[in-house]
């Protein structure tokens, strides 16, 4: 028999035996691992710990109770959350993801009461997250905006534009990132896309105004609610562009108009040297800096352009401007009933009819952030120039139509719907600015004749307003200035230009005008004179432009220091004038000179440093500097009203306009004479005017008076400040008149003025003796002998001032600073003039009745003994320093020798005994 070969299955089953292991299963778990604690403290901390409302519940009770179904619960949880927030801000930061995150949903909540308890929650918690703050989460909070404005609910939709109005007071940055969407919904709240058969041709689909008669306001004032935020927000989006547009409202000039703007480079020398500031050089003397780059980078790919993009702005301004006309043409008076002018509006229709020139004016100024600008509003103007004069310049100039008052209900809530806007009593001006303002915006110097008929009805509509006397707001003038600025640079006509620049002048000459009213006047003539003149010869050659400069110094004059912004302003459009030898101006200039530089309560010494400083630069254009002027200038010097650096630039001013600072003969009737010339730099020497010397003389009680019984002046102690600003003009003088080319007929003319002015004064401020004495010694010529008037008044100073340095306290520092200046003058005189240390030697005569004094006389032979300067001259009066040692021995009281007698002898014969022998 074979044997029966077995059969392999596929599934053998494996035997078991006692003892054995079990073998380990093909899908066994392996339960052998290993574990380790994860601690996280937040998870044990307790909800307890987190702030409550006065229902005390926390904000995370709050939060959850948000998403509850009932409205009622809802609106609690905002309200609740309110009053967290109000009594524990710290909750905004700590849990400001999760608040944002279930605040956005209730903005589309069908309860119009949970709605308004959100809108409430977010005005109260905005102002209190910052930009950075917010950014993160603005995605969520726009999409859902963009969800409830786009909402097929009509008060969904009208919640959401208050929603808008707080995200544009505190976020109108990020708001204008996300400019796409929400330009596109506002478009579908005021209309829709229409089907048309352009649709199957390819063509896109109009747009047209929709009209809902479900809402609760009629489509007109709804349209106006959508504009007015359309408008705030293209506002935000022209204010938040990267690119710099001129600000009309500060009248500059721009490239349409033909006239050519140059920015002045300004240099601080301080920081160049350092080489912290570089100066570049540019052909055409820097009017041309930079040119115009031809390409611009590509934006990244998924980047939103907005508005900042030419083909985004022209493809939202062809479907916004039909819209606008449209919403025009509807608040239009020609569809009223009844026989009423085309140019009376409703209130509501001004409103209206304000909002979309508005925002065509917004569109206007987004057009000049691109670079190619000229083509936009050339685009512009081709494209809907002819439906704006039909629509806008139609019934021009409008004006409001006063509607009585039926019912008082009825009145009261068109009043609330309508206090959000602007005076009614303004609403009409306001719109004709306007109007005037997009219609000017779409002409220039080119097209200027085409559009000569309506140019001359705006012409005649803004000389009207500013010429009928009345006192107009600042918005107002602000407007009517910018069209005025804008008409003159663009048009050819001389008349036409006189006619509106007298209009505004007769504005400009009212009294009682507010000062922002006044600033603005003034920036508008000043700008214009300033920027323009150069490159319009309508301009800088206007009449009325020169009469306004002419009154300019009088104003000045009249301001004072009331206001020292305007005056400042005054003076730069004054010192520009005058560098440009306006002849009008600088003949009232020099008839309000008095007024301007008067010592006591001139406009020089009344406004701030900073501003004193323009002021003093007008003295080198005057046309005539009187002896008068002169002695007011010298005052203003002396008397501290100005500083130091600005007194010593005012010396070298009129040291230009004299004979000696390089004029020449060219221009005699301009120069200072040389009378005159001396006499300021004498007067501004002394320091003191003749009064203030004369109220001196009757000061003998003053403390501060040092007398001397060897000398007949007597010294004023003046303070360390005064004494610091006339040792610096001093210094100035003596460099004005060591310019003089005969040095001996300066001396002569300087003795001339001491020997008439200060000889016989006995009491003479301290500053004032050093000065004298200072210049003296630095300008006397060694040909020159002084007479004995001057030398005995020299005498005087020089032992006053020694004695004076000798008795002062040492302790007290502006003592030093002022012993080491009146040392140094008294030093340089001695050595200068040998004639007066001989007669200083001759009048120290020593007797019984000086005693007291006779320690102070020894010091100051000892100091003589001791400068090498006057060595020489030491020893050719030995005999008379002898004789006064002598003196001073036999008369001391004390029978033993003190030290500075001790010291006195001790120097005499170091210095002076090997030439002269001693005799005691």
């Amino acid at each position: 028999m074979t044997k029966k070969r077995k059969r392999q299955d596929d599934f053998q089953k494996i035997k078991l035996k006692v003892g054995k292991i079990k073998p380990r299963a093909d899908n066994a778990t392996n339960t052998s691992f290993k574990t380790r604690a994860i601690h996280v403290p937040e998870q044990l901390k307790s909800d307890a710990l987190l702030p409550t409302n006065y229902r005390k519940l926390n904000v995370k009770d709050l939060l959850t109770q948000l998403h509850h179904y009932n409205s009622g619960i809802k609106q609690g949880a905002l309200n609740g959350l309110k009053d967290l927030v109000s009594q524990h801000p710290s909750v905004i930061a700590s849990h400001l993801s999760n608040i944002l995150s279930d605040l956005a949903p209730m903005f589309t909540d069908k309860d119009p009461m949970v709605r308004s308890a959100a809108i409430q929650l977010l005005q109260f918690i905005t102002p209190k997250i910052s930009s950075d703050q917010m950014a993160p989460f603005f995605p969520l909070v726009s999409a859902h905006l963009s969800s409830a404005m786009t909402h097929i609910l009509e008060g969904i939709q009208e919640d959401a534009l208050k929603i808008l109005d707080i995200l544009l007071e505190h976020y109108p940055e990020l708001l204008t990132d996300c400019c796409n969407i929400l330009l596109k919904n506002f478009l579908e709240l005021i209309s829709h896309q229409k089907l048309s058969k352009g649709l199957k041709t390819g063509g896109k689909m109009p747009w047209m105004l929709s009209v809902n008669l479900n809402r609760r306001v009629t489509s007109q004032l709804w349209r106006l609610n959508v504009l007015s935020r359309l408008r705030t927000f293209l506002q935000a989006v022209v204010e938040g562009s990267t690119q710099s547009v001129e600000n009309e409202a500060t009248f500059e000039s721009d490239a349409r108009t033909g006239s050519e703007r140059v920015t002045t480079l300004q240099v601080k020398w301080d920081n160049y040297v350092t080489g912290q500031q570089h100066i570049q050089l540019y052909e055409h003397s820097g009017s041309q800096p930079m040119t115009v780059i031809p390409f611009r980078l590509r934006p990244s790919l998924g980047a939103e352009e907005g508005l900042s993009s030419v083909e985004n702005l022209k493809g939202f301004i062809q479907i916004l401007i039909p819209l606008l006309l449209e919403c025009w043409v509807e608040a239009s008076p020609g569809q009223l009933t009844g026989p009423t002018p085309g140019s009376l509006l409703e209130p509501e229709a001004v409103q209206l009819k304000l909002q979309v020139l508005n925002i065509i004016q917004l569109l206007w100024k987004l057009m000049q952030h691109q670079d190619e600008t000229e083509k936009l509003e050339f685009w512009l103007r081709n494209h809907y120039l002819g439906d704006f004069k039909d629509n806008f310049m139609k019934h021009f100039p409008y004006s409001m139509l006063e509607t009585l008052r039926h019912r008082k209900k009825d009145w009261d809530k068109k009043d609330k719907q309508a206090s959000t806007f602007m005076n009614i009593a303004d609403h009409s001006l306001a719109l004709n600015l306007v109007l005037c303002q997009v219609m000017v915006s779409l002409t220039n110097s080119v097209t200027v004749h085409q559009d000569s008929d309506w140019l001359d009805q705006i012409r005649k509509f803004v000389t009207e307003n500013l010429s009928d006397g009345r006192k107009l707001a600042c918005q107002q003038l602000n407007g009517i200035l910018v069209l005025v600025w804008r008409l003159v640079l663009i048009q050819h006509n001389r008349g036409a230009t006189e006619e509106l620049l007298r209009a505004v002048y007769t504005q400009y000459q009212q009294q009682g005008l507010a000062l922002s009213i006044r600033t603005m006047l003034l920036n508008f003539f000043s700008g214009l004179y300033l920027r323009e003149k150069t490159s319009n010869l309508q301009i800088a050659r206007s009449k009325v432009l020169s009469r306004w400069l002419a009154g300019l110094p009088l104003q000045l004059a009249q301001l004072g220091s009331k206001n020292p912004l305007l005056s400042a302003q005054l003076i730069d459009v004054i010192h520009v004038a005058a560098a440009h030898s306006n002849k009008e101006l600088l003949q009232s200039l020099q008839s309000n000179v008095y007024r301007l530089y008067d010592p006591q309560d001139g406009t020089l010494v009344l406004l701030p440093s900073e501003t004193q400083h323009s002021l003093v630069q007008l003295v080198y254009f005057l046309p005539r500097i009187s002896s008068e002027l002169l002695s007011c200038l010298s005052r203003c010097c002396t008397m501290g009203r100005l500083s130091t650096k600005l007194a010593i630039n005012l010396i070298r001013i009129l040291h230009t306009r004299s004979y000696f600072g390089g004029w020449g003969p060219s221009l005699p009737n301009s120069l200072v004479t040389d009378v005159d010339y001396f006499s300021f730099l004498f007067s501004t020497l002394t320091g003191f005017s003749g009064e203030e010397l004369t109220w001196l003389q009757n000061s003998s009680s003053n403390p501060h008076i040092s007398q001397s019984q060897f000398s007949s002046i007597h010294l004023y102690a003046t303070d360390l400040d005064q004494f610091a600003h006339h040792w610096e003009i001093t210094e100035v003088v003596c460099q004005c008149l060591s310019s003089v080319p005969s040095r001996i007929q300066c001396c002569d003319i300087l003795q001339s003025a001491i020997c008439k002015h200060l000889v016989g004064v006995n009491l003479l401020p301290d500053s004032t003796a050093g000065s004298i004495l200072k210049t003296v010694g630095q300008l006397i010529d060694p040909a020159f002998i002084p007479n004995d008037c001057l030398l005995n008044f020299l005498v005087g100073s020089c032992y006053s001032l020694l004695y004076f340095i000798l008795t002062s306290e040492k302790n007290n520092r502006g003592n030093v600073q002022k012993r080491e200046f009146l040392w140094g003058a008294c030093l340089t005189a001695l050595a200068r003039i040998p004639r007066l240390l001989r007669l200083m030697l001759q009048n120290l005569r020593v007797n019984g009745a000086c005693r007291g004094e006779l320690p102070v006389i020894a010091q100051i032979l000892r100091l003589l003994l001791q400068q090498t300067q006057l060595r020489q001259h030491m020893v050719a009066n030995a005999a008379m320093v002898q004789q006064v040692i002598q003196d001073i021995t036999n008369f001391k009281t004390d029978d033993f020798q003190e030290q500075w007698l001790t010291d006195l002898h001790y120097y005499f014969r170091i210095y002076l005994a090997a030439s002269f022998p001693v005799t005691y």
